[in-house]
């Protein structure tokens, strides 16, 4: 089992940034994969970015490649999404997720969820 933690979401303004950052307990948080996944009023969840385990891969969704960057810290048992140069559009509820495998962008591949922190950007 591993308890997930979201934490960093606020209003911001577009052109700004924010970090998030994804709190691990519970199992061995180095064989997790983790992704980062948001979701915006009225729509699906959707893929933004995810790290292997051991932080040496990543990937992202093409509308924030080059934007945004997800790193890890396993001895802090930690993940974090830096955001830069926001717009309007990253307005969304942002989870963090872990699964046992490899990255993906999957969600019904993730076993563990957080509980979403709320990012707004203000035009």
């Amino acid at each position: 089992q591993v308890h997930l933690v979201e934490s960093g979401g606020a209003l911001a303004q577009a052109g700004g940034s924010l970090r998030l950052s994804c709190a691990a307990s519970g199992r061995t948080f180095s064989d997790y994969a983790v992704g980062w996944f948001r979701q915006a009023p009225g729509k699906e969840r959707e893929f933004v970015a995810a790290i292997s385990r051991n932080g040496g891969y990543t990937s992202y969704a093409e509308s924030v490649k080059d934007l945004f960057t997800v790193s890890r810290d396993n001895a802090k048992m930690a993940v974090y999404l830096q955001m830069n140069s926001l717009k309007p559009e990253d307005t969304a509820v942002y989870y963090c997720a872990a699964n046992f495998l490899e990255v993906t962008s999957l969600p019904e591949s993730y076993d563990y969820w957080g509980q979403g922190t709320q990012v707004t950007v203000s035009s």
